[in-house]
């Protein structure tokens, strides 16, 4: 039953869609509710004449004059004040105003709206805050909104409203706010005692008010919100209906899949419902089990999802760029989207080091990924994880986004190797990624030119090459803004304890370092210290192997035991 001392009203704004509004017009007024309908001035006059053939039926639900409406105007405020003045002429047992729009869907029946308000009869239900203190506003223009002027349309005059708002600025142009006002904002969607609606609307001074107020910017969220403050002496700040804004300030939409989630809100009245949200509209307002008392409101679970749900479109997912939301360079939200390895020299040494480490950890052990020729995915597979091509055409086209999906769409971990050889160009997006685990014998390379075979002169311009190509790569790993993991050891010191060094690695990795013990075959590095000595010999300065003693030229071709791992 409903309280016989709480008479609800409800201010209804519409301006589209005003078959559903009709419908919802309908439940308040079942529900025992008076019903001022706003259309807007812009709605064609059949639309109209077909709402009002529809409510016909119902003498509790009138229709006021018609403004045409704009957002950011004082037209809304206008429609509000005109819509309240008509219900309470016309029903003087209203006790209670609420404002809704066509969108808005009640939650819970009119009864037990009716029975809370009974429990708080004197209770002003407004979101009011100090605009200093407000922190949802989006875009600026907190306290600026009451200091300047705003002629200008937000949507239609986009150019003229910021310019305007600029040369404001320049000039340090302030409005003097009405004596004895103290400017607050909060939601358009308030629940008003009949008392303080009646003393907004009879102000001695509302003329001084409304002219003020209509060159305040968005004024709908600031007019009833501040004047409430010089009339009522019980103010609750907080709305009654469930209405929530995404980081652009635009109104988050409830479908069908929210059933459950605006049930457990206990919120009387939500906004914005979509139009085709057929579920909602079948089931809701839905009544509480007889015999519980008349529950609060519990909208904090909402907030906490739409929170994450702002925080994730803003941010992105770790290691996903999307089209739709291509994140400035250094400002995604994680360049990869899990913890990753790369091997730079081990496969140099260990001709079977990939298959040898993919038995001792549980990854995806490939080969070279940036190889210029292609990409090496294990067991040289053409398509990898994710139907990513081996095609190095198709990777070269975007090589962060190549590394970034095949990191994001596997389970497993991914480990590659690495190469002075390979393309170079993501040095700098390795080093500065946190997921990035880097593992590195400087000056590998020259084990495989020793066996090659090759004509020396080659040989000695390749080392240039590689050497140079190398020490780039180091300068990048010494950055103050490196940020991966790495761990750097030179030829000499790894062949020194490969099994030490191999064993640590593992640990890294989650493997059982126990493993290292038994290595893969490496090549022979028996001739090494003479290697370099002939390229010292040949012009070039070896800086990146450490230190090899070179052999007798005249004695055995067996290395020291330096050279020896």
């Amino acid at each position: 039953m409903i309280d016989s001392t709480i008479k609800l009203g409800v201010v209804m704004l519409c301006h589209e869609e005003l078959a559903v509004a009709a419908r919802m017009a309908r439940v308040w007024a079942d529900g025992g509710a008076a019903v001022s309908v706003h259309v807007d001035g812009k709605v064609p006059a059949r639309d109209l004449a077909a709402m009002g053939a529809t409510l016909a039926d119902l003498p509790q639900v009138v229709f006021s004059p018609r403004h045409s409406c704009e957002w950011g105007t004082f037209s809304l405020v206008r429609a509000t004040q005109d819509a309240a003045a008509v219900l309470l002429n016309r029903f003087k047992d209203v006790t209670h105003v609420l404002v809704v729009s066509g969108s808005c869907l009640p939650l819970r029946p009119v009864h037990e709206l009716c029975a809370y308000l009974a429990q708080h009869p004197t209770r002003d239900f407004i979101e009011s805050v100090t605009a200093e203190d407000v922190g949802w506003t989006v875009g600026g223009l907190n306290e600026e909104r009451f200091t300047m002027r705003f002629p200008f349309s937000f949507r239609r005059q986009r150019w003229l409203f910021d310019h305007y708002v600029s040369l404001q600025r320049r000039v340090k142009f302030r409005r003097r706010i009405p004596q004895g006002l103290v400017p607050h904002l909060g939601s358009q969607w308030w629940c008003l005692t009949r008392n303080t609606l009646h003393a907004i609307l009879n102000d001695p001074r509302r003329s001084e008010f409304d002219r003020y107020f209509s060159r305040v910017w968005i004024p709908d969220e600031s007019y009833f919100q501040t004047l409430a403050r010089r009339h009522s002496m019980n103010i609750e700040s907080r709305s009654l209906t469930l209405a929530r804004f995404d980081d652009q300030g635009k109104p988050c939409i409830f479908y069908d899949d929210h059933l459950e989630l605006l049930q457990q809100s206990r919120c009387f009245v939500a906004r914005k419902i979509w139009r085709g949200a057929k579920q909602l509209y079948a089931h809701f307002p839905h009544a509480a089990p007889t015999g519980r008392t008349i529950a609060d409101p519990r909208p904090e679970r909402v907030d906490r999802l739409i929170s994450q749900a702002v925080a994730r479109c803003r941010l992105g997912r770790p290691g996903l760029y999307m089209q739709s939301r291509y994140p400035l360079k250094d400002r995604e939200n994680g360049k990869t989207a899990a913890p990753y390895a790369m091997f730079q020299g081990f496969a140099d040494l260990f001709p079977d080091f990939e298959p040898w480490l993919a038995s001792r950890i549980d990854a995806d052990v490939h080969g070279h990924l940036f190889a210029v020729h292609g990409v090496e995915f294990a067991e040289r597979r053409p398509i990898g994880p994710g139907a990513l091509s081996d095609s190095a055409g198709l990777r070269d086209v975007d090589q962060r986004g190549f590394i970034a999906n095949l990191i994001r769409v596997s389970r497993r971990m991914q480990v590659w190797q690495f190469s002075p050889r390979d393309r170079q160009e993501m040095n700098w997006f390795f080093a500065t990624d946190p997921n990035a685990q880097m593992f590195i014998v400087t000056g590998a390379w020259a084990v495989p030119l020793l066996h090659s075979g090759m004509p020396f002169d080659d040989i000695r311009r390749v080392a240039a090459t590689l050497q140079r190509i190398e020490l780039k790569q180091m300068d990048v790993l010494k950055s103050v803004w490196l940020k991966a993991q790495v761990e750097i050891w030179d030829l000499s010191d790894f062949c020194a304890r490969p099994s030490a060094v191999l064993g640590s690695v593992l640990r890294r990795l989650g493997g059982d370092p126990e493993a290292a013990a038994n290595l893969p075959k490496m090549r022979d590095i028996a001739g090494m210290g003479r290697f370099l000595q002939r390229l010292r010999n040949a012009g070039l300065r070896p800086q990146l192997m450490g230190d090899f003693s070179p052999v007798n030229p005249g004695g055995s071709p067996a290395a020291s035991a330096q050279e020896r791992p």
